[in-house]
């Protein structure tokens, strides 16, 4: 795999065979199996065909048990605005994302789409804190197009915290009559699964695949086909989603340990235990990048694939019970006196510490401005980011939709004007045209390039919304506003030729109190000062080519 992805050069130093062997094989030993995939490529788009096949045989966990107050937003992170072109919240992109997973994924095995069976479940790990106010999210919106019994809701418990080193039980500070308590960290969505009886329920409805996700990554969902596929196609039975990571980046990196006596996991290693561990296992280096510019361990981006059955199998033996750690912040460098109370967590993603040494545990790289856009800085951390590092807030998770779009449809050749720089947060981005589209538009690569032909160009200025399952865009044009909405019995084909003043972002105070949350912590509002609006509310097939020049 690793001379498939041009890194040949990494062996032209060793001699010939006979001569340390060893250290050859324990080359191999310190990088997990896995996939590296490039958006586009035709390796790419086998295991995307692939994983659409196998997605009805799935189902999801969204482990979403925080607030927004990080982040500098009341609400819900569920219910923040992915981008505010359309105000798509995180949660609805994700339930249309898995809707229009399961539609694709029926038509593939011709499976009737009425069929219970095949409908996909979706759980949802929450807190005392995000429970009810989720609940009411999913129905106010008619769970956004779910039926009510495909989404199942799982309630985290608290655990006691800790008041000092000496592990003495901290009061409350509000109350001195009662314990104080913080949530156990995602690691308990395995024992609530393994409790809940959904598992096996699953297991006796056909389904193989489980595959876990958090709350605020607004890409997360273009690189769950292919990595889908490759879980598949290698039989993995936990497959950790990834990202090219640069050497010492504050993100975990995938590796494979070895004890000393010859067992073996992959798995993740937090940030800041990586660098140590190499030195402290004669890598004396420690964690450094290699020729291709970044470290050779990729950056873990908690989305886990497993495969039903072994995940069935190690939770009865293990009743879902994750390796818990403590991680106290000290007053000082005595390391004697906590800053506040700690408690013990656990890791969703530390789930392949028990398994056996037998399991199938691998990885699959995506590019970063594909899958992998998080939101969980409030402005004043994200503006204090060293230049060059992710800001990972409200406003770069934003731009990084508009990017993924934008270099999406230039792969399938579109002239897409290069972006503009812009600051808005203290934060300096990339402003890209403002492209957005619905999961049932598109899905995969190829569904994009079947519905984008011609010759078509987009200035940076724009803004494109597409909403509909069956909206053909050929020869566009674009500078300017152009929203386009239908149904899914209009099957409309598109010549469009747009030029208006179109939408533009108007800088936002953060600390502004009369501009909604959801708008400052971007640090931007949008002015709509003019676009093309083009709805099909009616069944029925449209052939339009048009001009609109004002």
């Amino acid at each position: 795999m690793l001379i498939e992805e041009a890194q040949q050069h990494l062996f032209a130093h060793w001699p010939e065979p006979g001569i340390d062997d060893e250290k050859k094989k324990s080359f191999f030993d310190q990088v997990p199996a896995g996939e590296v995939l490039s958006f586009g490529e035709e390796n790419f788009i086998k295991f995307e065909e692939a994983g659409i096949r196998e997605a009805c045989d799935a189902a999801f966990v969204l482990v979403a048990g925080g607030l927004g107050e990080r982040l500098g937003y009341g609400g819900i992170k569920l219910a923040l605005p992915s981008e505010t072109t359309t105000g798509t919240c995180f949660l609805q992109l994700y339930v249309e994302s898995i809707l229009a997973l399961q539609e694709a994924s029926c038509k593939q095995k011709e499976v009737l789409p009425g069929n219970v069976d095949r409908h996909i479940p979706l759980v949802i790990m929450t807190s005392d804190d995000t429970h009810s106010r989720t609940q009411e999210l999913l129905e106010s919106n008619a769970y956004f197009g779910m039926k009510s019994n495909q989404v199942h809701l799982l309630k985290q418990e608290k655990v006691a915290c800790l008041a000092d080193a000496d592990a003495n039980l901290a009061l409350d500070p509000s109350e001195k009559y009662k314990i104080q308590t913080k949530p156990h960290g995602h690691g308990d969505v395995h024992a609530l699964l393994y409790s809940s009886g959904l598992l096996h329920k699953w297991q006796n409805s056909g389904l193989k695949w489980v595959l876990f996700f958090q709350d605020t990554n607004g890409l997360l969902f273009k690189g769950i086909p292919a990595s889908l596929g490759v879980s598949a196609s290698k039989d993995f039975h936990v497959n950790s989603l990834a990202v090219p990571r640069k050497a010492k980046e504050a993100i975990g990196g995938i590796a494979q340990l070895t004890h000393e006596d010859g067992r073996r996991m992959v798995i993740n290693v937090e940030y800041n235990q990586l660098d140590p561990l190499l030195r402290a296992t004669g890598h004396v280096d420690g964690d450094v990048n290699d020729e291709t510019g970044y470290s050779p361990y990729p950056g873990n981006i908690n989305q886990l694939i497993l495969r039903l059955g072994p995940y069935i199998e190690e939770l009865s033996r293990t009743k879902g019970a994750i390796t818990e750690f403590v991680n106290p912040k000290y007053k000082d460098s005595s390391k004697t006196s906590f800053k506040s109370s700690t408690r013990l967590e656990c890791m969703m993603q530390d789930y392949p510490r028990t398994l056996l040494p037998s399991a199938r545990v691998g990885f699959t790289v995506m590019d970063t401005w594909l899958a992998y856009a998080p939101v969980k800085n409030n402005p004043e951390d994200a503006a204090k980011v060293p230049k060059g590092n992710p800001y990972h807030s409200a406003t770069s998770g934003e731009m990084a939709i508009y990017r993924a779009h934008s270099r999406i449809l230039r792969k399938v050749g579109a002239k897409i004007e290069d972006p503009q720089m812009g600051v808005f947060n203290g934060q300096e981005v990339e402003i890209w045209p403002r492209i957005v589209w619905s999961p049932r538009w598109a899905l995969t690569f190829s569904d994009v390039k079947n519905k984008l032909t011609g010759n078509c160009e987009i200035s940076q200025k724009s803004t494109m919304v597409v909403k509909g399952a069956n909206i053909h865009i050929n020869d566009l044009s674009l500078d300017g506003a152009l929203i386009v909405n239908a149904i899914d019995q209009a099957e409309v084909k598109l010549s469009p030729h747009v030029q208006n003043d179109g939408w533009m972002f108007e800088p936002v105070d953060y600390k502004d109190n009369s501009t909604p949350e959801e708008i400052r912590i971007r640090g931007f509002a949008i002015k709509k000062n003019d676009q093309t609006i083009l709805n099909y509310d009616q069944p029925g097939k449209y052939c339009v080519q048009f001009h609109s020049v004002r």
